[in-house]
């Protein structure tokens, strides 16, 4: 039973993953209502979201994408509306999610956090619970014990209730089959395509109307206001690579904290377990462990074989009632507590917890040990260069901040005095879009993008502010050329215009064409070369290389007479398709039906999730301060 509780949880990232979903169903300004200014960035119901809150959770999203990305993350992308709009999102969901659990007296108990956190990984060594590397977790999160274990047990306590939620979701093995049977179904058709190029040389477009598709669209040949610029980037990153660790200052940590790097003692037991079901058949289970207890003293070489033949533990029955090596705080108190009093190869009496009665032997003891310092020295050494790090960072960022406002016509002083490089832009677009801005690096981040288009940045030739473009990074810049907003010349953009009309009018021609063989063939006349016949099934539609709009009107089409016509505007061309059979399947493939039944329960699930927290905010006040939502400018 202890093996089957600790080896079935689910890794906590699994739900925040599922917490995250509801940004795709719901667009923020739907409950959006604008709220005085304060130091709170929204409510639910009678609880607050502080900014603070917030910055920690867009840093953990940051954290996320960085890891899922890689170097093709951008940090700029953090301050774009949608991903902070999305964090917030998120925060709402599971504020919502904290108060139902709340009311609906939902909480996760101290044994199961233990028994989570003994399952993860990440916080194992060799298949075990290692409390040095649950130490070295927090020291990288930058946590407490207790503040990590608070969240993780909100995060199970949720995981409840969305698993709830998500465990009602049904497809019917009816519904699965008739899905499968539609994907399935095949149409053979053949093609035959009217480009729009053999129409080019029958159109004319003449100069007037150039002229006015100009004069009615000067929009569309305006180029924005763009500059050039030079900037230097100083950060925590950069930093660290220039700090030292010497041997010594290892070794002097090692010595002074050397509690951290302990290995508790572990032991190793079997026992056998009756388990007893209430108070009802509380007797009958301590009557009946006292009759294997006896067994047991009598041949105690016979324990695993007496394990295997009585202990109601599923987990550690076949094993002889083996459950490896454990430390303190891996089991119920009581189990616990007769462990570590008995000696190695030493049976227990009846010893009663919550699971029932447990007959123990303990059949290995580790000693606790210290880690010796060959093993953690990597760590120590990144740690001891991090801290450093950040006291240097904090010391930089702040002469950094004054260098570049204080001597603003230029950058050199804090290349010099921080030995940074000074990096080029190519021309940078006012107002660009957020994908175009995502490309730029960090010149991409809008307070950077804001600040070089300033009056003071590009009339009096001046510095930018030192601007944070992600955690511990700052970058500074000047603009070296700029280059005012203006409209093209008529001259210079009509031989592009025509071309534009031309193509439009070709296409046009097509189109009219393709439509009237179409009418044609639906009165009977069908004296077209068509294309060979090929067959498709929505199940195989990426695999064709057919446009969407195509594959599209081949299944839409109305296929009670056949051969049936269906004509589409595929770009530069207009394609009529001819369908002449449909082959429905006499038998679905067992194994897509198994996946199309679990693909359509989570889709289902997830709409029950969205559905129930719609059903939330309806019920809970929200209120957002639009204003502090917005990414503040460093002052």
């Amino acid at each position: 039973m202890f093996d089957a509780v600790r080896n079935n949880k689910r890794i906590v990232q699994i739900f925040l993953g599922l917490i995250a979903l509801p940004f795709a169903f719901w667009g923020v300004d739907s409950y959006v209502r604008s709220s005085g200014a304060g130091s709170d960035l929204a409510s639910v119901g009678d609880t607050k979201i502080t900014i603070q809150q917030f910055e920690q959770a867009l840093r953990d999203r940051q954290d996320q994408m960085r890891q899922s990305m890689g170097d093709s993350f951008k940090p700029e992308l953090m301050n774009s509306p949608e991903i902070r709009l999305g964090v917030l999102n998120s925060l709402i969901d599971q504020r919502l999610l904290l108060l139902e659990a709340g009311k609906n007296r939902l909480v996760t108990s101290d044994d199961a956090l233990r028994d989570f956190l003994s399952s993860v990984p990440s916080l194992q060594e060799d298949g075990k619970f290692s409390m040095s590397r649950y130490e070295n977790v927090l020291r990288a999160q930058g946590m407490s014990q207790p503040q990590f274990e608070a969240r993780v047990r909100q995060d199970l306590t949720l995981q409840q209730l969305v698993g709830t939620v998500g465990s009602s979701a049904f497809v019917s093995l009816t519904q699965a089959e008739a899905m499968l049977r539609l994907q399935s179904e095949e149409r053979q058709f053949s093609e035959f395509k009217i480009s729009s190029g053999q129409f080019a040389n029958k159109v004319k477009i003449d100069e007037s109307a150039i002229q006015k598709f100009y004069d009615e669209n000067k929009n569309r040949f305006e180029v924005p206001e763009r500059v050039k610029a030079e900037y230097v980037v100083l950060s925590l990153d950069a930093l660290l690579a220039q700090v030292k660790v010497s041997d010594a200052e290892v070794k002097t940590w090692y010595d002074g904290h050397q509690d951290r790097y302990q290995e508790p003692e572990e032991r190793r037991a079997s026992h056998v377990l009756i388990s007893s079901d209430g108070d009802a058949g509380k007797e009958k289970a301590k009557a009946k462990a006292e009759e294997v207890l006896k067994d047991i003293q009598k041949n105690p070489s016979r324990f695993a074989e007496l394990a295997k033949q009585h202990s109601q533990d599923p987990g550690s029955a076949q094993k002889g009632g083996d459950l490896g090596y454990f430390g303190r705080g891996m089991m119920v108190k009581p189990f616990e507590d007769a462990v570590f009093q008995q000696k190695e190869g030493e049976i227990s009496g009846l010893v009663e917890s919550d699971f029932g009665y447990h007959i123990i032997k303990v059949t290995g003891i580790k000693a606790a040990k210290l880690r010796p310092l060959a093993d953690v020295r990597s760590d120590i050494e990144g740690d001891l260069r991090r801290q450093a790090a950040t006291r240097k960072f904090a010391e930089a960022a702040e002469s950094f901040n004054n260098m570049v406002y204080e001597q603003s016509d230029s950058l050199q002083p804090v290349v010099e005095k921080f030995n940074l490089k000074v990096q080029q832009s190519g021309w940078l677009p006012k107002n660009a879009d957020p994908r175009m801005l995502a490309a730029l690096g960090p010149l991409g981040n809008e307070k950077v993008a804001k600040a070089l288009f300033s009056d003071d940045v590009i009339k009096n030739k001046r510095n930018t502010e030192a601007i944070e473009v992600a955690p511990n990074t700052l970058l500074a810049a000047r603009v070296t050329e700029h280059v005012p907003s203006s409209v093209q010349p008529f001259d210079t953009v009509k031989g592009d215009i025509g071309e534009y009309l031309k193509d439009q009018e070709a296409q046009a021609q097509a189109k009219a064409s393709g439509e009237a063989r179409l009418a044609e063939l639906n009165q009977g006349e069908d004296k077209l070369s068509w294309s060979a016949s090929r067959s498709a099934s929505r199940l195989q539609a990426r695999q064709l290389q057919l446009p969407p709009a195509a594959l599209q009107a081949i299944f839409k089409a109305d296929v009670q007479k056949l051969p049936a016509y269906v004509g589409v505007s595929t770009g530069d061309a207009y394609s009529l398709y001819k369908i002449t059979k449909v082959i429905q399947p006499e038998t679905v493939n067992e194994n897509q039906l198994k996946a199309l039944r679990t693909e359509y329960a989570s889709i289902v699930a997830q709409e029950d999730l969205s559905a129930y927290l719609s059903s939330l905010r309806s019920r809970y006040k929200i209120d957002i301060n639009k204003a502090a939502l917005e990414p503040k400018d460093r002052q």
